[in-house]
């Protein structure tokens, strides 16, 4: 079957476990919470082993089967705990899974989990853990959702908050779910009783959306570019200088560069190592622009550290803009050219 996270955590509260579970998404906040909350539950229902399976590159598939037959000598219950990163196990891998799904070992839980989903890696395994068990798909939330989010969790911490108040803290963590989530717990230390507006948030807690490079880079090749102008005014009120953003950002270019030049997108993603929760932002930039669009943001980039250190004329806090601009929107190239 397949469940949300809400029935999820409703079904736990039960005294029986399915045999396996599959939770999966890129809202890595949400999966690992999930997971926790499961692995806590079956502890408490006496499944005191636990084995880690890490399915990556060269995974030997018949460990499953293994891990599935072996008896301790310690619990009668047995966890295991199966990831595969990019939620797609190869053809060894399906065919291990879906033979656990079909005669699933007593006293045991297989917890599945992959930081990558969306509805192409459906495939025939996925559907045996739906028949032998239970599916969470855990999908992004969207930015509407996140004042809501963040109001349940104050809540479950037992922290009053007015509307405005949730909304400064929603606007601050731009969407990171740890960063809000971190925040929270402060907030829970610091509250008290008092009910929180918004200018009493913000003597509570530092800025959880801290504006640095990496958040700068992602927006732009996200294509996020109002955001990723916001993160650069940010960084710039706050003193940050542009030599200090240049290192990520000319490092960052030089990846899209290599990528686009690849005769074999796949093979150059192993072999630049890409973690794969991080395939995704790269693929839409690549989709985005080609080589000769990352060549010329490459060649800006490189200008604007010329710039910044004074090797160059111009100023390197509007060049950096217009480049932020072109990276998340292509179109926006022509001002790469601009004086």
């Amino acid at each position: 079957m397949s469940l949300s996270l809400s029935q999820l955590r409703q079904r736990l509260a039960g005294d029986v476990l399915a045999p396996v579970y599959f939770l999966a998404g890129e809202e890595h906040l949400l999966l690992i919470e999930a997971s926790d909350a499961l692995r806590a539950r079956a502890r408490e229902l006496g499944y005191l082993e636990r084995e880690i399976l890490d399915a990556e590159s060269g995974f030997d598939w018949d460990d499953l089967a293994r891990a599935a037959s072996g008896m301790s000598l310690f619990a009668s219950r047995k966890l295991i705990d199966l990831r595969v990163p990019t939620g797609k196990p190869n053809k060894d891998g399906a065919a291990a899974i879906i033979e656990y799904c079909e005669r699933p070992p007593p006293d045991t839980v297989l917890l599945i989990t992959s930081t990558q989903w969306s509805k192409q890696h459906h495939a025939a395994w996925v559907d045996a853990v739906e028949a032998a068990g239970v599916f969470v798909p855990i999908a992004p939330l969207r930015p509407d959702d996140l004042p809501s989010w963040i109001g349940q969790r104050m809540a479950a911490r037992g922290i009053k908050a007015g509307r405005d108040a949730i909304d400064v803290l929603a606007e601050r963590s731009e969407g990171n779910l740890l960063a809000a989530a971190q925040e929270i717990d402060k907030l829970a230390l610091l509250a008290g009783d008092r009910v929180l507006d918004a200018a009493t948030l913000e003597d509570l807690v530092a800025d959880s959306a801290r504006y640095d490079a990496f958040k700068l880079t992602d927006a732009a090749l996200g294509g996020d570019a109002a955001r990723a102008l916001r993160i650069a005014a940010g960084l710039r009120a706050e003193g940050e200088q542009v030599p200090g953003l240049m290192g990520l950002l000319l490092y960052q270019l030089q990846l899209l560069v290599r990528l686009a030049a690849a005769p074999n997108p796949a093979q150059a993603f192993r072999s630049e190592r890409i973690y794969p929760a991080r395939e995704g932002i790269y693929r839409k930039a690549l989709q985005r622009g080609g080589l000769p669009h990352w060549e010329q943001c490459l060649a800006q980039a490189a200008r604007i550290d010329r710039i910044s250190k004074g090797r160059g004329a111009g100023d390197a806090w509007i060049e950096l803009e217009r480049l932020l601009a072109a990276m998340a929107l292509p179109r926006s190239s022509h001002l790469l050219a601009a004086p």
